[in-house]
């Protein structure tokens, strides 16, 4: 499982409404709209998800 990076939710990444490359990391999303948020502002999301994973 990966976690959406826009509102965390756990997604699989078989089954994931979308998809984006960032970084040379790849990102899943729950749903489009997430995935539209995403792509708008990819450097604010990917920062939120490192630092969220970066204590663990």
């Amino acid at each position: 499982m990966q976690k959406d990076p826009v509102c965390g939710m756990q997604v699989d990444p078989n089954k994931a409404a979308g998809r984006s490359s960032y970084e040379g990391k790849e990102y899943y999303f729950c749903s489009p709209a997430c995935k539209q948020k995403f792509d708008k502002n990819p450097a604010q999301y990917a920062g939120q998800a490192a630092s969220q994973t970066a204590g663990h």
